[in-house]
C-alpha cells in the first residue's frame, strides 16, 4: 500500500473556489506529515493523493492518527496502485482480497476518467466474477463480508478495502480568523475546534487572577491549546491578568450584575486582541441557558459592548453533547482538572439572569474603562505554541 487517497466532501461544492480549498488541503496535509514519511502530495480528479515513502510505509500507524485530525478529509484510505487495465486490475483486487477473511463480497467502484472503455458497473461485474471464480467467495450487495473499493483516474487505479473517517469539516486557514475566550473548561475548548472545522485559524485569550489565585488555570489552558494545536499546527495563546478589573467591579458594581461586567471586559479585551491578530469574530463557549449569564437577556447585555460578530458554536447544545465533543477532542480530562476560575472569585449569591442593558450602562460610567483595558492589555503575555 504505497500510496494514501483522501477524499473531501463540501469541498467538491465550492465551485470556481474549489481549486482554492483544494490546495489549501494538500498544503496542510504537507504541513501535518513528517516530511520523511511522503515523496508527494498533490490532487488529482476530485481527491488528494499522498505518495509514501518507504520510511512512510511502515509509519502507518502514527500517519493514520495525524491524518485524523486534518480537517476537510472526509475519509482515507491506504491503498494499492495499479495501472488502469481491467486485466491488471482484476489481479490487484484478488491479490488484496486473498489476505482477507470474508465469506461475502462486493466489488465498488468509482470511475474519475469517463475514457475507461467500461462503465463503472461493468468493471464492478467483471471484477466480480473473477473473484467468484479464484475464491470461490459469493458475491452479497448489502452488508458484505468485504468490500473492494475501485477508483480509476487517467493514469492510475487504485484498490483498498477499509476507508477511515477524518474529521470533514474545511482546511484551516480558509475561514479567516477568530479569537476564542477560553476559560479552561469544558466548554470553550469545544466551541475552538467547532470554529478550526470551519476553516477558520483561532487565536486564543485566557483571563486569570494570578498571583492572587495559583496558576492552575493557566496550566491547563496551556495544556488545552497544545491539544488543539494539533488541528491548526500552531497557536497563539494570550494571558490576561483580571483580577485588577475584577476589584473595581466589586466595588462599584451591583453584586448581582457582577458576572455581566466581568463578561462585557472580557468580549472589549478580547476584541482588541482580535484586531491585533487581524481576527474578524470573536468566540465563545455559551449555550442558551445553560449558566445564569448565558439567558438570553444577558447575552444581549454582554455582547452590547463587541463590534465584531460573537459567534456561539455550541448555542443550541446541551451538556451532555458538549461533554462527548469534549471527549472525542481529547480536551475532556484536562478540562476537568480543578482550577480557580476569575470568573467564580467574588461571585455573589444571587446572580442576575435578565440584565437591563439601560441599567448596565449606567452602571459602567461609575468605572475608568479605557483606563482598565489599557492596564490589562499592556499586562497581557502571549505564548506561542508550535507543532
Amino acid at each position: 500500500m504505497n500510496y494514501i487517497v483522501c477524499h473531501y466532501h463540501e469541498i467538491a461544492l465550492k465551485g470556481k473556489n474549489r481549486k482554492f480549498f483544494e490546495e489549501k488541503l494538500v498544503f496542510n496535509i504537507k504541513r501535518a506529515l513528517p516530511k520523511a514519511n511522503f515523496e508527494f502530495v498533490k490532487r488529482i480528479s476530485g481527491r488528494i493523493i499522498v505518495k509514501l515513502t518507504d520510511k512512510g510505509l511502515k509509519k502507518q500507524a502514527k500517519i493514520k492518527n495525524i491524518l485524523k485530525d486534518v480537517f476537510g478529509i472526509v475519509n482515507f484510505s491506504f491503498v494499492d496502485s495499479c495501472k488502469p487495465e481491467i486485466k491488471v486490475i482484476k489481479n490487484k483486487a484478488l491479490e488484496i482480497l486473498k489476505s482477507k477473511r470474508f465469506k461475502t463480497f462486493r466489488i465498488q467502484t468509482q470511475r474519475s476518467d469517463k475514457d475507461f472503455p467500461l462503465t463503472s458497473q461493468k468493471i464492478n461485474e467483471k471484477v466480480g466474477a473473477f473473484i467468484v471464480d479464484n475464491l470461490n467467495k459469493k458475491v452479497k450487495l448489502e452488508k458484505p463480508g468485504a468490500t473492494c473499493f475501485i477508483e480509476i483516474t487517467k493514469n492510475q487505479a487504485f484498490l483498498y478495502t477499509k476507508k477511515i473517517k477524518g474529521p470533514g469539516g474545511l482546511p484551516v486557514s480558509t475561514g479567516g480568523r477568530a479569537a476564542v475566550l477560553l476559560s479552561g473548561g469544558i466548554d470553550s475548548p469545544v466551541a475552538g475546534f467547532l470554529t478550526m472545522k470551519r476553516g477558520a485559524k483561532v487565536v486564543f485569550v485566557h483571563f486569570h487572577a494570578h498571583p492572587y489565585t495559583d496558576k492552575a488555570s493557566i496550566d491547563k489552558v496551556k495544556r488545552i491549546v497544545k491539544i488543539l494545536n494539533k488541528f491548526q499546527f500552531n497557536s497563539k495563546l494570550y494571558l490576561v491578568p483580571f483580577a485588577d478589573i475584577q476589584k473595581q467591579i466589586v466595588l462599584k458594581m451591583p453584586a448581582k450584575l457582577r458576572v455581566v461586567f466581568y463578561r462585557r471586559f472580557m468580549l472589549r479585551i478580547t476584541e482588541a486582541v482580535a484586531k491585533k491578530e487581524k481576527a474578524l469574530a470573536l468566540v465563545t463557549g455559551d449555550s442558551i441557558g445553560q449558566v445564569a449569564s448565558q439567558t438570553l437577556e444577558n447575552i444581549f447585555a454582554i455582547s452590547e459592548v463587541a463590534s465584531m460578530p460573537v459567534l456561539r458554536p455550541l448555542i443550541g447544545f446541551d451538556k451532555e453533547e458538549i461533554i462527548d465533543l469534549a471527549k472525542k477532542i481529547d480536551t475532556f480530562d484536562v478540562s476537568i482538572l480543578p482550577h480557580q476560575d476569575c470568573c467564580a472569585r467574588f461571585l455573589p449569591a444571587r446572580v442576575e439572569t435578565k440584565a437591563d442593558l439601560k441599567q448596565v450602562k449606567l452602571e459602567e460610567k461609575k468605572l475608568d474603562i479605557k483606563e482598565l483595558i489599557k492596564k490589562a492589555l499592556k499586562a497581557t503575555k502571549l505564548l506561542t505554541i508550535s507543532k
